[in-house]
Formats: structure tokens, sequence, C-alpha cells
């Protein structure tokens, strides 16, 4: 305050009225456990090879209980949605789950709305999806305060010798936090003392399993253009129009691609190189 005092005594800035701290703000939080669950994605697990690592975080809103601690190299569809089906088999289902509006989440705000994988999850779980307001960090508070914790007190100056052993070390610190730690907002008792989970789901198994095993970067996601046709890898695949706007799953081998529609192989078209492509399109000029 001082040096700001000065610089206004010499002219050298214009003062004005300070910005005053916005105090219409509630605290909520739920009456019960597994009533929701705030969801969120963050960095900053780093293993020795250089690659710094995302992690599907999860809480429960009323207990503070982390229902979710999942690591992975890349914060794709499958890879989120497979953690997620592991909260969901591990604890139960929840009634309504809270995340942002990121592309892993939810395609509402497309250019053309479209169901993503975990708005399908929910969808066939009975889950209703809430989502943020844009630009509103305050809504998802606690998870965003468990992800400070999470750094300060875990990731802070570690580094893992690679995903196997990150997710081992996460795992014994989550089950720490939850059974151990005293939570203020839990009156110093632990997240595991308001916390219970339920066993009168019904969900999927198939759906849970699609996401479990389409984790791996050879599975990709891609969606069903007007006309039909998929795109994957400068190659066109036609897929159907009566598909048109659903969500299909691809997997990327060395010679082929396979088209998924859940748990439905639609086709096997062999890999066409990018060389042949160029090749076969200059042939039809």
């Amino acid at each position: 305050m001082g040096i700001y005092r000065a610089l206004v005594r010499h002219g050298l800035i214009v003062p004005h009225e300070r910005r005053k701290r916005l105090r219409d703000f509630k605290r909520w939080e739920r009456g019960r456990p597994m009533e929701l669950w705030q969801l969120d994605v963050v960095g900053g697990v780093l293993l020795a090879d250089g690659t710094e690592c995302k992690v599907l975080t999860g809480i429960d809103d009323h207990s503070r209980f982390v229902v979710s601690a999942g690591i992975m190299t890349r914060a794709v569809s499958r890879a989120v949605c497979g953690h997620f089906a592991t909260a969901l088999q591990r604890y139960g289902v929840p009634e309504e789950v809270l995340t942002d509006n990121g592309r892993v989440f939810t395609g509402r705000f497309s250019a053309k709305p479209i169901e993503v994988l975990f708005d399908r999850i929910c969808r066939e779980n009975g889950i209703q999806h809430l989502l943020t307001a844009p630009r509103s960090p305050t809504t998802t508070g606690k998870i965003e305060r468990f992800h400070r914790t999470l750094r300060v007190e875990f990731l802070s100056g570690r580094v893992f010798t690679d995903l196997a052993s990150a997710q081992a070390a996460i795992d014994g610190w989550i089950e720490d936090y939850n059974t151990n730690r005293p939570h203020t907002a839990c009156g110093m008792q632990p997240p595991a003392s308001r916390f219970e989970t339920t066993t009168d789901y019904n969900r999927p198994a198939d759906l849970l399993a699609l996401a479990d095993a389409r984790e791996g970067d050879e599975w990709i996601t891609r969606h069903v253009t007007t006309n039909g046709v998929i795109t994957v890898a400068y190659q066109q695949i036609s897929v159907g129009q009566h598909r048109e706007g659903r969500t299909v799953d691809v997997r990327a081998r060395s010679t082929t691609l396979e088209v998924w529609d859940g748990n439905e192989l639609l086709k096997t078209v062999a890999r066409t190189t990018k060389g042949a492509i160029r090749k076969k399109r200059a042939a039809t000029r």
C-alpha cells in the first residue's frame, strides 16, 4: 500500500475505488451422502519420463468423501469415463453429478449438440447431470478446495516412476484422507464418518465394461455426420445416415479400423496410408 500511495502522489497512476468483495454468495451443502458428486479433471502428476498425467477427481458433496482419484496420461473421454465407471461400481450411483462444461463431460454446447459417453452413462444409470455456469468456479468449490489439498499435501515436489506407482500412491493417500484425516467441514472428523454407499442401483454392466475396456491410445471417438460418415486419419467411413449425430468408437489398429456403436461392431475396414489417400484423391480430380 505504501508504494501505491507514493505512485498516486507523483501522479503516475490514477487512484480508483477498490472493487468491493462480493458477499452475496451462499455456502451450500447437500443434506445426505450420495445425493450429489462433484467431478473435475486436474493435472500435476509428474512421471519420471517427463509426462504430466491428469486425475479424474470426485467428491461427495455432503461428506467430502473422495469417490474418485483416477490417474490417466490424457484426459480423453474413454479414460475419464473408465474412472467414473469404477467409482459407480465401488460406491453406487449418486442422484446427481456436477461438472464443468468440458468436452469430456458434455456435448450440449457443441455446434451440434451430441450425447458424449459421460452423459450416456449418466442417462443409463438415472443420474441427473448438472453443469456449472460459465466462469463460475465457486459452484464446484468443494472439488476445487480438494485440489488445493491434493497439490499441497500429496503432489508437491513428487515425481513418480510410472503410472502404476502414481496410482498406488494416490490410492493410499486417498484412503488416509477419507478414513483418518480430520476435516473441518465434518466437525474435525474424517469424511468416512459422514459417508455411506448405496446398493439400490441398476446399472448396465456392458456400458460400464465398455468404458473400462476402451481406455487407451488406440481407441478414439467420432461423431457421425448428417450423411452418415465419420473421418479417421484422413479416411472416410460410412456407417449409415440413420446413425446421424451418434457417438461411435473406433479402434485404430496398425492395419485395420474397427467401428463400434456401443457393443455392436458396425464394420472393419482396412487402414489406408496417407500417401494412398493422396493418390486416390489425385486420380479422381
